[in-house]
């Protein structure tokens, strides 16, 4: 189903998820992290032409996720409809934090009339955004928390609920009994440990019957480091006759998932273990319509790009009464996955 950036956008207002978090071309992000400089203007509406000489930076976790690449659509929308710049600058690898470090302030530098962050890492990024605020930048926070009380908002997924939202699904799945297994991301992702926190609490409070046997391992940054430590998670679980003595798996993240489900698939796991993971890069889709994961939870990466370039704009144009914002995750399965109001957040489609 193809819809425009804009419908997108429109349908998934009504696809919150109740609470708030406290606290390139088309959508391509640049390949090589801060190399690539994108813009995007036009003249909008709601008095959009008086915002030609505002440069809003946003500033993504990494440059090779399909997430970010729909945060950018959102953000270059938001972009057009109110007439701003955005200037789209991005770490190539989710770890690196010096390298957002560095962008955040090569951003003030700049003098960019405000920033959206989608922070790699909660404490680490907390001196860059308060030095940002003292040069008189606002700084929205996108996707995942930080531990300051100097930005302006947070917009995001309600992540420790999302974590339920699978957790939930994994208790159905398993009809409240079995042992199941968590791959971690990375320490540090507020966004990432909110959501194995939410799992894991909603499975001991709910399934007394499920046992977490297993949920020390790290994925880290990248599909390729997820999958070759999600294969190390698995090996002590594999049974002499090649089957794998578990019962279900949770994964945080597009990057974790995708890591996991290479290897179910090339030990001939998949299908046979209760999976479920989170976000909607197109191979993870697919390994849903096959039946190679259960269940999936997508936030909406459009949504938090154009709310995150709203919020600070409406801060700058002085509407100091900025609140968090909740941008929805819905659970898809095989069974709603082709629904009209889900189809558009499992797959994002440009203009």
């Amino acid at each position: 189903m193809r819809v425009t950036t804009f419908t997108l956008i429109a349908a998934a207002v009504g696809i919150v998820v109740g609470g708030c978090s406290s606290g390139g071309d088309n959508g391509a992000a640049p390949a090589n992290g801060t190399t690539a400089t994108n813009t995007a203007t036009g003249s909008g509406s709601n008095g959009a032409g008086a915002n030609g000489d505002i440069t809003i930076a946003v500033i993504p976790k990494g440059s090779t996720h399909d997430y970010w690449k729909h945060v950018k659509m959102g953000a270059d929308s938001a972009a057009k409809e109110f007439g701003v710049k955005i200037d789209f600058q991005g770490p190539e690898k989710e770890n690196d934090k010096v390298q957002q470090i560095n962008i955040v302030e090569t951003m003030i530098s700049k003098g960019v009339k405000g920033i959206v962050l989608a922070p790699l890492d909660d404490q680490a990024l907390v001196k860059p955004v308060e030095e940002a605020v003292a040069a008189g930048i606002p700084v929205v926070i996108i996707d995942s928390g930080l531990k300051s009380k100097k930005y302006v908002a947070q917009v995001s997924t309600d992540n420790y609920k999302g974590g339920q939202m699978d957790a939930d699904e994994m208790i159905k799945l398993l009809k409240g009994k079995g042992n199941i297994g968590v791959l971690r991301y990375e320490k540090g992702s507020a966004s990432t440990d909110a959501r194995e926190k939410g799992f894991e609490d909603e499975i001991k409070a709910k399934a007394p019957g499920i046992k977490i046997v297993t949920d020390t391992t790290e994925a880290g940054a990248t599909r390729d480091s997820a999958q070759k430590n999600a294969e190390n998670m698995l090996a002590s679980f594999r049974k002499p006759d090649g089957s794998l003595n578990l019962d279900g798996i949770f994964c945080p993240n597009e990057s974790s998932t995708f890591g996991m489900m290479k290897v179910l698939e090339e030990n001939k796991w998949a299908g046979k273990v209760k999976f479920v993971g989170f976000d909607a890069a197109p191979e993870l889709v697919e390994g849903l319509k096959s039946g190679e994961i259960d269940a999936l939870v997508v936030q909406n990466p459009v949504k938090m790009g154009h709310d995150g370039v709203k919020v600070v704009l409406d801060y700058i144009k002085g509407n100091k009464n900025q609140k968090d914002e909740d941008t929805g995750a819905t659970l898809i399965t095989k069974e709603n996955i082709a629904n009209p109001d889900v189809a558009p957040l499992v797959a994002p489609a440009t203009e």
